[in-house]
């Protein structure tokens, strides 16, 4: 395994692993859930619409690009490409079924957490914005062809590990969020796209955090 492989793999756990804990800390005070648990305080009322939108949206463009594999061709991004392939290749998975499976998974974990703690709004503008400047930025050379809606759900998580970070609280527990930007940054170092979508969404999330001057995070009810 190259170092470059390696460095790319610690990114992978310093975003994943602080972005699980940044979750809970939103939608559960940070206290030990189970999975049921976790899914009740992200899926339970008042239940996050735009986020379930979202994630059907992704579900119906998943069943679309497995019976109908030339889609991709059409939506995705490669050299010579339209400027528009930059939001289209967000709605394709191009690298199988491995990556369709889990960037959904992540969107049902993510989104509704987003939605909670940016706002109904504001999330899907995260998430389009981060993932549409990663993907131009990959079209620019990076990777110049591709798809995946991964490098916005990173914006998401970006955003939301500076909503924690910034906010009042246990020093030790601001810190680790910190470990994603920073992520980001090699990442970005490294010319992987991901790093764009973590960085734009931490840009995004420090702004909406400042304009807002707090954060409120309304948890949903769970069953008794």
């Amino acid at each position: 395994m190259s170092l470059h492989t390696v460095i790319l793999y610690g990114c992978a756990a310093a975003v994943v692993l602080p972005g699980v804990e940044v979750i809970k800390s939103l939608v559960g005070g940070g206290r030990r859930m189970s999975p049921v648990e976790l899914v009740r305080a992200l899926w339970g009322r008042p239940v996050p619409w735009v986020a379930a939108a979202m994630a059907g949206a992704m579900t119906v463009m998943a069943v679309v690009q497995t019976a109908a594999p030339s889609v991709m061709g059409h939506l995705r991004r490669e050299p010579g490409a339209p400027w528009w392939r930059a939001v289209t290749a967000l709605l394709v998975q191009t690298s199988g079924w491995y990556q369709l499976a889990f960037n959904l998974a992540a969107l049902l974990v993510i989104a509704p957490a987003a939605q909670r703690a940016l706002g109904p709004a504001v999330m899907p503008v995260v998430f389009a914005v981060s993932g549409v400047a990663a993907q131009a930025v990959s079209m620019a050379g990076w990777s110049p062809v591709g798809g995946g809606d991964s490098v916005a759900l990173c914006g998401l998580v970006g955003a939301l590990a500076v909503t924690v970070a910034l906010r009042s609280g246990p020093l030790p527990r601001r810190l680790l969020p910190l470990l994603i930007p920073a992520a980001g940054g090699v990442l970005c170092v490294l010319h992987n796209n991901h790093g764009v979508g973590v960085l734009v969404g931490c840009v995004l999330g420090a702004a909406l955090t400042v304009t807002r001057g707090r954060w409120h995070v309304a948890a949903p009810r769970t069953a008794a």
